[in-house]
């Protein structure tokens, strides 16, 4: 049986928002483990549904940029905060969401691209964490693109312009006017970063985020008290409302609260005498399912002075 710490059970409250005896039982009965622990609570309906992934923080900064028909986003991260702020860490994400932009997002190709400062983007990260003293490092990358039509950004939380803690890339085809275009895309990335809609559409949800929905409301279901023939359709009904609410396209659009997404383009495209597409998106939340280490300060000390 694996040690339940109170970081743990304190982490499982705040990532689900139940009780904290609950959470100790959730995490005693799944053998310590976090998601298996998060389900059960789910699963007894003691905890919300909020994604766990966008409360989990690491550091370091969000970079975007556009061009056209064309976008990209980054993620580097750091150790600390502090590093966020630094003129010379900023530069680099800058630097490197601009080559992405160029070149694409596999991320060995951006390793070994060159650096305008000199050297390749692996190099000058490694001279980064030499200079900075921080460790760092170029996580992920992804381009959109477009055949007609605009690409738009837009950065929660900035730091600086196209920097900061949530990006958001959102792909429209059409040949409505560009400003038509950049309205609706920031309107609409403003949306992607509140919601955090899983995919575009229901038939992008990953596989096993559908199971394990599955299998939460199996076990609601088995203790629902309710006849086993009905259950097979409470199933159904749990994870058909699950793909709904998480795909983009389904989504209520946060700004009026009433209008399906897919309507929102829709109705935009009529306005703009042209037909608009909602063809892809990007979100990058800095640190999401990046599990961050924290300390007690305050134990450690104790533990130093051998108290």
């Amino acid at each position: 049986m694996a040690e339940i710490t109170a970081a743990a059970v304190k982490a499982l409250r705040e990532s689900s928002g139940a009780g904290m005896m609950d959470c100790k039982k959730a995490l005693t009965e799944n053998n310590g483990d976090m998601t298996a622990a998060t389900d059960w609570l789910r699963a007894k309906g003691l905890a919300t549904a909020s994604k766990k992934s966008s409360r989990t923080a690491a550091e370091g900064l969000i970079g975007v940029a556009t061009s056209g028909t064309s976008g990209a986003a980054v993620e580097v991260n750091s150790e600390t905060d502090f590093v966020a702020k630094n003129d010379q860490f900023q530069d680099f994400v800058r630097n490197v969401t601009a080559i992405a932009l160029a070149q694409g997002d596999d991320l060995d190709a951006l390793n070994a691209a060159a650096h305008p400062g000199g050297g390749t983007v692996a190099e000058k990260l490694t001279s980064n964490i030499a200079t900075i003293g921080e460790n760092q490092t170029l996580r992920r990358a992804r381009r959109l693109q477009v055949s007609q039509g605009a690409v738009v950004s837009y950065v929660h939380n900035a730091v600086a312009p196209n920097l900061g803690k949530i990006g958001v890339l959102v792909a429209l085809e059409s040949a409505a006017p560009a400003d038509k275009l950049e309205d609706l895309g920031k309107s609409l990335a403003m949306h992607v970063a509140a919601a955090f809609p899983l995919a575009l559409d229901e038939a992008g949800i990953p596989a096993d985020l559908i199971e394990r929905e599955r299998a939460i409301a199996a076990e609601k279901a088995a203790e629902s008290g309710k006849p086993a023939e009905f259950h097979a359709k409470m199933i159904d009904g749990a994870v058909a409302k699950f793909a709904k609410e998480n795909a983009l396209l389904n989504q209520i659009y946060v700004i009026d609260g009433k209008t399906k997404i897919a309507e929102v383009v829709a109705q935009a495209g009529k306005a703009a005498g042209a037909e608009i597409k909602l063809v892809d998106y990007v979100r990058f939340q800095l640190g999401e399912g990046i599990e961050k280490e924290s300390s007690d300060f305050a134990a450690e000390v104790a533990a130093a002075a051998g108290i």
